[in-house]
């Protein structure tokens, strides 16, 4: 008779998991990058063309005011039309706030973090609690794959200082 070593079991079912997990993402998040097996060039996904023209801003907050928590923050779009996330337009996109974050690769989907906040589902406004103190805030567009556009649609940082 044949005994299996409970740690076989054990290692054979962690191996199971672990590659079962490894293909699934949380919706709304966008794909790990993965090295390439071999020494194959990849390619960013394409990118969609921005209208001339084009701007995002902030209505609200100004820059440089003193506001309460929560703070209470309007986008405003001209140029383009808000749609979300997944819905392919041309010259359409949805919101994404930067909150005290440097530009992410344009060529690739944004980071969905707490610096990275996505308005998937095209809304303009939102309230947002932060720490107090100065924060630094900016908006850019991006498509229905969550990259920004071509030429990128991207607003000045505005600082604000939180109570």
């Amino acid at each position: 008779m044949t005994t299996v070593h409970p740690i076989l079991i054990f290692a054979g079912i962690a191996a199971a998991v672990l590659t079962t997990s490894c293909g699934q993402q949380d919706a709304g998040q966008a794909p790990a990058a993965a090295a390439p097996a071999t020494s194959q060039v990849v390619s960013a996904p394409p990118r969609s063309a921005s209208a001339v023209g084009a701007r995002v801003f902030f209505i609200t907050p100004g820059d440089g005011d003193t506001v309460p928590n929560p703070v209470r923050i309007e986008f405003g779009l001209d140029g383009m039309s808000v749609v979300a996330a997944g819905v392919s337009e041309a010259h359409s996109g949805h919101h994404h706030l930067l909150v005290d974050a440097e530009l992410p690769d344009l060529s690739l989907p944004v980071p969905a973090d707490v610096n990275h906040i996505h308005f998937g589902d095209g809304s303009s406004s939102t309230e947002l609690t932060l720490a107090p103190g100065p924060h630094t805030l900016r908006l850019l567009l991006a498509d229905h794959l969550h990259i920004p556009h071509d030429p990128p649609v991207v607003s000045e940082p505005i600082t604000i200082t939180v109570e």
